[in-house]
């Protein structure tokens, strides 16, 4: 019998795939997971508990797929735009922006429908508003409601599952209250086809491409002011760019140039314009002047995406090329030179672009690929290895959209067809290569909550914060929110921990439950009140009452975060241990700033380490713990030896190592 400790002290692999379980030799497998779910793999080594997702606010209709664009102006003015049936919201610093025409209340009647009166107040049935600081009536405030039942001078509120407003429970109205309507911005693009929206953006203007319409420009001179146009393209360019039902479906900035690409007549044409005048399309043989550019190939491939780094990547849906100039200056109509690297193919999917690589998804929607410059010649140094060679099985299904978080782990991430949410922990020059899967708490219909949009947007802290869209059965009807990950910081307290989805924090005087969980009527939801877990709650009438008081919560769904190991290869007296019984008896758990972990070898059979000691005050939250934990294990010989460990608790969690200490039973 061989005794052996070995050192689980990097999961840089992240979740590989079950076709690997064999090759324990692999460099990678000793990196590796069989499992991580709702956990990140940080560049240092280990894995940590992703944040949850607080709630925004609703789509205009929950009853359509809808998408969310990235607008970001400067650091300090940037904006996640909603896109849906011929309209666009915007969200602003995580609120709804609002048109900024507030009227003023000066009634509310206790009733069923409650009667709200505001002379002349122009408002229509369905239209969505945001309703505040009423006297009397406080039961209304902070809350967006729908507008039924219009007359001249009154209306009638909804929920937003178009339930009439019951007042007669409420306290009688006295004076005042705000209204104001949520702003929204007319846009020519039908459902169907926002989600083969291209953009470009240069400043507070920001250029449309789709094949179906004409070039269309979005301005901003405002939170709540912005405005669709046809762009007015000049000088003597192509048909395709002014106005024959055949319009470009790529669009990006290179070089000083707005470049647009992909007709439905044109597929492997490139246009750019003059430049640094976007919108100028005249072209010549200045140097400045623009040009256009056919892909000579042997077969008609439309261009797909451009991707501009030091050079112009082009992804074709039959291969990838890229574009320099003969003497490695900058873009003229007499020195473009475009040259094909690879046969892959692309998919109709944006990619994203790391440092100088693009990352983009293979026609199939199964492989993400790396194009890369490999060596020291321009013309004979591009490479495309894919990323996903490991971890087949997380894209299963096909992935759908991209987005990148630089900050602050470096994570591409990406919407898999079912509704996942899958990340790729992305730090080349470390060697990490790292696929992890994400499963938004909630339910859709039975199943999982289904992510259909992501965006990314930087912060004025430094990081950068997920956007999505979440479909889920709220209250028998399906509900569609846009929601933010809020990073966690390592170093605060357990007070400030946000581990709920589509959840909302409270920071106040001490109160005995909490209101405004309208978004979340019937659900049972998790709760961390004053840094502690709570039982879980029911949300009835937007409310849930607490065990305690506290002056601090997160309230939201629940979700599970996991990770379990491969088969751990020790050794053995005559060789490997593969395939030889094998018993853990003890393992030391090393973890960074967490509180709440369960370990075991499957998630049936776990046993919970206890952070609270004699020492702490009960009233207290436990303090973020950073060191081992050792668990003694109870169980016998076994060919499976895994290990398994979880996070169930509304609470941070980070695994930097695992030291198994296990018999090995040579047969």
């Amino acid at each position: 019998m061989a005794r052996s400790a070995p050192s689980l002290s990097t999961f840089t692999a992240g979740e590989i795939s079950p076709r690997l379980e064999g090759r324990v030799s692999l460099e990678k497998y000793r990196a590796g997971l069989s499992d991580l779910t709702n956990m990140v793999v940080q560049p240092h080594g280990g894995v940590t508990r992703r944040p949850g997702t607080e709630y925004l606010g609703a789509v205009k209709d929950s009853a359509d797929k809808t998408r969310l664009i990235p607008f970001q102006f400067k650091t300090t003015d940037t904006y996640i735009l909603e896109f849906g049936d011929q309209y666009m919201r915007v969200f602003r610093n995580g609120l709804q922006v609002l048109e900024g025409s507030s009227q003023t209340i000066t009634g509310a009647t206790q009733a069923d429908p409650g009667v709200i009166t505001i002379s002349g107040h122009g408002y229509s049935n369905g239209d969505e508003i945001y309703l505040d600081s009423v006297g009397g009536m406080t039961e209304l405030n902070g809350r967006n409601y729908l507008i039924a039942n219009v007359t001249t001078n009154t209306f009638t509120l909804q929920d937003l599952f178009g339930n009439d407003i019951d007042t007669t429970g409420f306290t009688a109205y006295t004076s005042g209250g705000s209204v104001d309507k949520i702003y929204e911005e007319t846009t020519p693009y039908a459902i169907a086809d926002v989600f083969d929206l291209r953009f470009a953006q240069s400043a507070d203007v920001m250029y449309f491409a789709h094949p179906s319409y004409a070039i269309r420009t979005l301005s901003r001179t405002n939170h709540n002011a912005w405005t669709f146009a046809t762009a007015t393209i000049t000088g003597s360019p192509s048909p395709a760019l002014t106005g024959s039902d055949n319009y470009p479906s790529v669009v990006t900035f290179f070089e000083q140039r707005l470049v647009f690409a992909a007709t439905n007549n044109n597929p492997q044409t490139i246009w750019f314009s003059k430049n640094a005048d976007y919108l100028n399309f005249t072209t010549g043989s200045a140097a400045d002047d623009a040009l256009i550019y056919t892909i000579a190939s042997n077969q008609v491939n439309s261009i797909r995406y451009l991707s501009p780094t030091r050079v112009l990547t082009i992804g074709t849906s039959g291969g990838e090329y890229v574009l320099t100039t003969t003497n490695n200056g900058p873009v003229t109509p007499t020195s473009t030179v475009i040259r094909k690297y690879s046969n892959y193919g692309s998919a109709n999917t944006e990619p994203v672009q790391v440092a100088d690589v693009t990352l983009f998804l293979q026609r199939g929607e199964r492989k993400v690929r790396e194009f890369k410059y490999v060596g020291e010649v321009d013309t004979a140094g591009y490479q495309a290895p894919d990323l996903t060679v490991l971890a087949e099985h997380i894209t299963e299904g096909g992935l759908e959209q991209f987005a990148y978080q630089q900050e602050p782990e470096n994570i591409v991430w990406a919407v898999r067809s079912d509704g996942t949410l899958v990340g790729l922990t992305y730090r080349r020059e470390e060697d990490v290569v790292a696929w992890h899967k994400h499963v938004i708490g909630g339910e859709f219909s039975g199943g999982q909550a289904v992510v259909e949009s992501i965006a990314t947007l930087p912060t004025d802290t430094g990081n950068d914060e997920l956007y999505m869209i979440v479909k889920r059965t709220i209250n028998g009807a399906t509900m569609r929110y846009v929601e933010v990950m809020k990073n966690f910081d390592f170093g605060g307290a357990t007070t400030s921990a946000f581990f709920v989805d589509s959840g909302l924090v409270y920071s106040g005087s001490s109160v005995s439950g909490f209101s405004s969980l309208y978004h979340l009527e019937g659900d049972t939801v998790s709760v961390l009140a004053n840094g502690a877990s709570h039982p879980d709650k029911t949300v009835s009438s937007g409310a849930i009452t607490l065990d305690f008081s506290a002056t601090s919560a997160a309230v939201g769904y629940g979700y599970t975060s996991s990770m379990q190991t491969l088969r751990i290869e020790s050794g053995s007296s005559d060789g490997v241990s593969q395939g030889k019984p094998k018993r853990i008896h003890g393992i030391t758990v090393r973890l960074f700033e967490t509180v709440g972990v369960e370990v075991g070898n499957d998630s049936g059979e776990i046993d919970r380490i206890f952070f609270r000691d004699s020492s702490m005050n009960m009233d207290e939250a436990v303090p973020l713990f950073t060191g081992d934990k050792e668990i003694e294990f109870p169980g016998g010989f076994d060919d499976d030896d895994r290990l398994y460990l979880q996070q169930t608790q509304p609470l941070p969690l980070t695994v930097l190592a695992l030291y198994p200490r296990m018999n090995t039973f040579d047969k």
